[in-house]
């Protein structure tokens, strides 16, 4: 449809404004695009090259669903991977990322389920077609991002935590860079119930209605 704009505000700010039909990303679609779209949207990343996004979710992800899975004796003390191969969330990922790339990007997501009520941390390999510094690196977030009420790019050798981000519609992002085995990472933080759900419905009605992108969204955070 014609009308319809994908609900990731600082990708399509412009266009939902106007949108009839909005949306709303995924938490785990979220904190990985938002990992990425610098790069993908400089044009630097290989997409020769497979992208990894290796991503844990609290059990909250999961919806409300009485499932055996879910539940307390089942999660606590325990972690494990789920629908390993073939997740729905994977087609959205790949869509968005080429969109902004102009071609397919290759991309092998893995989810996994944390023994912890709400939070998500994905952390993302990928290969560039050049080797900038992470200072460098780090200079093109904080650009791609000045913009944005609700992405944070950490300072360099800082990794984010779920907790930073706990009860807030924050996208934490900090960068690595593995020079032995050439690859960057990303490690993206975000509260699953808010900037995965809630929130970013509430960010994107206030941008369609005309009110600040972060009405109403920002509240103390739930970290002790």
């Amino acid at each position: 449809m014609s009308q319809s704009v994908y609900g990731l505000p600082e990708l399509y700010a412009e266009k939902i404004k106007s949108a009839s039909l909005v949306a709303n990303p995924g938490c785990y679609p979220t904190s990985v695009i938002l990992a990425l779209a610098p790069v993908v949207e400089k044009g630097i990343l290989d997409s020769s090259q497979v992208i990894v996004a290796d991503s844990k979710s609290g059990v909250s992800g999961a919806g409300r669903g009485a499932l055996l899975s879910n539940s307390f004796c089942e999660v606590q003390d325990n972690f494990k991977s789920y629908k390993t191969v073939g997740h729905r969330h994977t087609p959205e990922i790949v869509q968005e990322l080429s969109s902004i790339s102009g071609e397919t990007v290759q991309l092998a997501f893995t989810p996994h389920l944390l023994p912890i009520g709400r939070g998500i941390l994905s952390t993302v390999y990928f290969k560039l077609n050049q080797t900038p510094s992470l200072e460098s690196l780090f200079d093109l977030y904080s650009e791609f991002y000045k913009s944005a009420k609700f992405v944070r790019v950490r300072p360099l050798d800082h990794a984010p935590q779920t907790a930073d981000v706990r009860g807030t519609n924050f996208c934490d992002l900090a960068l690595f860079h593995d020079p032995e085995s050439s690859l960057y990472k990303v490690v993206s933080v975000i509260d699953n119930l808010c900037r995965g759900a809630g929130g970013q419905a509430v960010a994107n009605l206030n941008i369609m209605t005309g009110h600040s992108e972060d009405y109403c969204l920002v509240q103390a955070p739930l970290r002790p």
